[in-house]
């Protein structure tokens, strides 16, 4: 088998278990290497650190798959690494008013780069690893085996796969195509989502449990939900006796998704108001107009993919922060999220705190805010944090 030696003192995450392995901490590949080849990682001095795929495309050149030593990469292996990673759910799988669940978070689950969702009687896969790809059938068969389903569908339509040298793919895996909306149950909520073309896998699943909580936050408020996609927060604020929710997105048919999901869950149009429109101008648009609100939530887009776009995103959430804040009646409240990477929760409150003081606001963090535990961080692989938020009440 191939050998990837360290340059001498770069093997101490390993010693971590931490699974990445970056070109620069790279001394030498013994042996003949592709995309994808299966390697054992030393450190200079020789001591074994782990079995690893290689990446010739990426930055990010070696992810371990294994840290035992002999243990091999087969058929086998990927399926006791599912098994395990679906046992971890299995509380959430059985739940009567959940139907909704990530059964695999890459890393964090000793399978870099491979997510698994399921939405009701379907499971999607995303592959962004070419360590992976030739591993596609394999995985999709223990899938089978594993979870009840009618179908499993690929979304490997994401960014990431282009620095692993990979084409973008998407369509069924197996059984039965999706439907053009699947409907899934989450904490008595009832949501149409899209596989095919919603963000993500479909839909955002790491909202779960802020989505409980704003239930419980909402009662009698007058509510402003920015950047509302299918209107998944809208839903959970109107269930804790909302007074009214303005839902707003850029997104018209994302929007007509929101509409057909707050009317499910037995909402009538006097309770709800959806705008297509930026975010950002019309957060100044109600300022002018001295609109106001008794809880606004901002959850964007990833405005940072990489460090380089760092201080771009700084600037775009103190911003919306700043206009937010304008029309938040005293106290009132500010749920905020970010789910840039490159903004560690600590810059992200600083951010925060930042544009409340622009504005002339000040106010108290009520809540620490993150993913939900069907996403959970790896404790030797930090980055697999990456959705932040707050809960501010305002003065």
């Amino acid at each position: 088998m191939p050998t990837l030696f360290l340059k001498k003192g770069k093997e101490s995450s390993l010693l971590r278990r931490h699974p990445w392995i970056f070109s620069g901490a790279i001394a030498k590949v013994e042996g003949e290497v592709s995309a994808g080849s299966v390697v054992i990682v030393r450190s200079f001095a020789g001591q074994y650190l782990g079995t690893a795929a290689f990446s010739p495309s990426s930055q990010i050149r070696a992810r371990v798959l294994s840290f035992k030593e002999g243990e091999k990469i087969d058929e086998a292996f990927f399926g006791r690494a599912l098994r395990r990673s679906i046992a971890r759910r299995s509380h959430l799988l059985n739940l009567p008013t959940r139907s909704a669940c990530r059964l695999v978070y890459g890393e964090s689950d000793g399978l870099p780069g491979l997510i698994v969702d399921r939405y009701g009687e379907y499971l999607v896969c995303q592959f962004s690893f070419v360590g992976l790809e030739s591993w596609r059938d394999i995985i999709v068969e223990h899938l089978r085996g594993l979870v009840q389903c009618s179908g499993i569908y690929e979304r490997s339509d994401l960014s990431a796969r282009k620095r692993e040298g990979l084409e973008s793919r998407q369509g069924s895996l197996w059984g039965q195509e999706p439907p053009e909306l699947v409907e899934i149950n989450e904490d008595e909520r009832v949501y149409k989502l899209s596989i095919a073309q919603g963000h993500k896998t479909g839909y955002y699943l790491d909202q779960y449990d802020n989505r409980s909580l704003l239930r419980k936050l909402s009662r009698n408020l007058e509510v402003l939900n920015c950047f509302a996609y299918t209107g998944g927060f809208g839903v959970a604020a109107l269930q804790g006796g909302a007074k009214h929710v303005t839902n707003v997105d850029s997104s018209a048919p994302a929007l007509h998704i929101a509409e057909q999901n707050l009317l499910a869950n037995g909402f009538t149009h006097d309770r709800f108001s959806n705008v297509t429109a930026n975010v950002f101008d019309l957060l100044r648009q109600y300022r002018e107009q001295e609109k106001s609100f008794d809880l606004i939530i901002l959850d964007p887009p990833k405005f940072a993919e990489t460090k380089a776009q760092f201080k771009r995103a700084a600037r775009a959430y103190k911003d919306i922060t700043l206009q937010a804040s304008h029309l938040i009646r005293p106290g009132g409240m500010l749920m905020t999220y970010s789910c840039s990477g490159a903004i560690d929760l600590s810059l992200f409150q600083k951010i925060t705190a930042d544009g409340l003081l622009d504005a002339g606001r000040s106010g108290q963090i009520v809540h620490y805010l993150h993913q939900a535990e069907d996403h959970p961080i790896g404790l030797a692989f930090p980055e697999g944090l990456y959705l932040k938020g707050l809960v501010c009440r305002l003065d």
